[in-house]
């Protein structure tokens, strides 16, 4: 089982990662609207604040499982969102 200040770890690198992603986005796009770019930020920090609410549920059955389920909805997240990054 990963250790939950891991899980923690990794959900604040890779969401940190894709915000930083659009900022270099918009750095080096100054010229377009960034009103695309803001919603995925935005996005980004709604699902860290739905993970990290996930990971601090004390009232789970089998953490395993759970545990896993959020490593996987962190990578399918964060694939969708690096996906809305490239068609900017």
């Amino acid at each position: 089982m990963a250790n939950v200040r891991n899980l923690k770890k990794d959900i604040n690198y890779v969401l940190g990662d894709i915000i930083e992603a659009v900022y270099i986005w918009e750095y080096a796009n100054t010229d377009k609207d960034t009103t695309k770019s803001e919603a995925i930020i935005d996005e980004a920090i709604v699902t860290f604040d739905e993970l990290i609410v996930k990971v601090n549920d004390r009232s789970v059955e089998n953490k395993k499982a759970h545990f896993k389920a959020i490593g996987k909805e962190l990578e399918d997240k964060g694939r969708a969102l690096i996906e809305k990054i490239n068609k900017l």
